[in-house]
């Protein structure tokens, strides 16, 4: 996706807009994107009024350690699967108290790794959305094809089209 004439995401500028109107306060917590998504929040000029922080929990025990993600999880499901993606966004709402609204990616951007059940370019999503009743948790697979590049970058867009998706009333 390229970046605007002022260097933003496009995308990234879709969701300030619906960030400052909500006012909600986002954080990520990121695997295969290694950050992706944190930068294109961060490309938007003025986009700490809304984006507090993000994790990049690459291996395992960074996801136990820093997000709070289940070592039975991770032996019984899998780093990419949706319970891991959903304790990954859970667990970066539970440490950003000032946080609102929580992303996660977990996927295997390839070009190995992939098996039958779980094939290079899979990717899960989660989101976690605090509000004062209570927190609301879910998660979205997709399956992207190209190179390593190319699904990080898929999952970049899909991901904020997703969050986009969801805040809408």
């Amino acid at each position: 996706m390229q970046e605007t004439e002022q260097g933003a995401h496009p995308l990234a500028l879709v969701l300030a807009s619906h960030l400052a109107a909500s006012g909600d306060h986002l954080v990520t917590a990121e695997s295969c994107t290694g950050g992706l998504l944190a930068g294109a929040f961060t490309s938007v000029p003025g986009s700490s009024a809304w984006f507090d922080q993000g994790w990049i929990t690459y291996t395992n025990v960074s996801k136990q350690a820093q997000l709070g993600v289940s070592q039975e999880s991770l032996k019984n499901f899998g780093a990419v699967s949706e319970v891991v993606a959903k304790q990954m966004a859970a667990g970066a709402l539970a440490m950003a108290p000032q946080a609102t609204l929580a992303l996660s990616t977990t996927g295997i951007a390839g070009p190995g790794g992939g098996s039958a059940d779980k094939p290079v370019g899979l990717v899960w999503f989660g989101f976690a959305r605090r509000t004062e009743e209570d927190t609301v948790v879910t998660a979205v697979s997709q399956v992207f094809t190209g190179d390593r590049a190319a699904v990080r970058q898929a999952s970049v867009v899909f991901s904020i089209e997703q969050l986009i998706a969801w805040l809408k009333p």
